[in-house]
């Protein structure tokens, strides 16, 4: 005969069907509170994170209609429909089974959510970046003129961009979702490569903007050590993670890692200058042959020395081969 037992003492044989026999047959309170305290404990220890669980949820409730409106040139008025609909709208809520790991962040991001007066973080927001922002226009050799304006073509196009980012630079008011932000105080950097472009072919007021200008000088060979050796995510490091997952441990010794370095210089001296781009260049030419056979060399180490490099690359380096991998 089944015995009957509570909610409580269930739940304890579900958590644990190895207490079947010590649990008294009669209902109480204290094996719902026992379930209870096992549950937190099973929690605590990480134990319960593949389970799944069935979790009430808010349900995104975006009209379709609103996303075609939004595309067709509606961001031009600094207003966010969808959330100005949205929470005009009550918000459905749906069940939805997921991990309590899973669940564990939804539940976080609700409650963050709803700890969170996003009035005063727009306006804090705002009142930062009026103050203390900092706005950076990169490539913006793209839209400078190329010589020769003639009153049409592309030059056109490139000077409309340029007289649109005018008044933003010079100071004027920003229509965003979060409200009005001057842009009087904000610092703009300005950032390209004017090789094949002057700084003298944008237009005169939006070069008045810029008045301080600094040229950048090419990255030498100490620069790229650091490069391979001192940043969090190198190239070096990433090429160690992926080849270890093939059970290939990959070594390189400083005097590797400084001919490197001397080969990028010069193949940037010689052919185009692409900067830190080569180093992404050099190593995967360094390092085809062992990517491909990784499979097949499980459980090997395998040192890159100074040797190795020069053995790899001498001829790549003297017929400039290196330009076919560039992206």
């Amino acid at each position: 005969m089944r015995p009957r037992y509570s909610c409580g003492q269930w739940a304890l044989l579900a958590l644990d069907p190895g207490q079947g026999d010590e649990l008294p047959v009669e209902p109480g309170v204290a094996a719902e509170q026992k379930a209870r305290d096992l549950i937190a404990r099973k929690l605590a220890a990480g134990e319960m994170e593949d389970r799944e669980v069935e979790l009430t949820v808010s349900e995104s409730n975006q009209n379709a209609m609103l996303q075609v409106f939004a595309a067709s040139g509606m961001e031009e008025m600094g207003l966010n429909l969808q959330d100005m609909f949205g929470q005009m709208t009550p918000k459905r809520r749906k069940n939805k089974k997921v991990t309590v790991a899973e669940a564990r962040e939804i539940l976080l991001q609700e409650a963050f959510q709803e700890l969170i007066d996003m009035e005063l973080a727009a306006r804090r927001a705002i009142e930062r970046v009026e103050n203390a922002g900092i706005v950076f226009l990169d490539e913006i050799d793209k839209i400078a003129g190329r010589g020769g304006y003639s009153g049409h073509g592309p030059d056109v196009s490139r000077e409309g961009v340029q007289r649109d980012i005018l008044p933003i630079v010079e100071g004027s008011t920003v229509i965003t979702k979060y409200g009005s932000v001057r842009t009087d105080h904000i610092l703009f950097i300005a950032a390209g490569a004017f090789h094949n472009a002057k700084v003298s072919d944008l237009i005169p007021e939006l070069q008045g903007r810029f008045p301080i200008r600094v040229e950048l000088d090419s990255l030498r060979q100490q620069d790229f050590v650091r490069i391979l050796t001192e940043t969090e995510c190198s190239l070096v490091k990433q090429y160690q993670a992926l080849l270890s997952t093939e059970g290939v441990t990959l070594e390189f010794t400083d005097e590797a890692i400084k001919k490197l370095a001397e080969i990028c210089e010069k193949v940037n001296a010689e052919s185009e200058d692409i900067g830190a781009r080569r180093l992404h260049t050099i190593l995967e030419y360094l390092l085809e042959d062992i990517a491909f056979t990784a499979a097949e060399k499980s459980g090997q180490t395998i040192v890159i020395d100074n040797d190795f490099v020069e053995r790899q690359l001498s001829n790549a380096v003297e017929k400039q081969d290196l330009s076919r991998y560039v992206l």
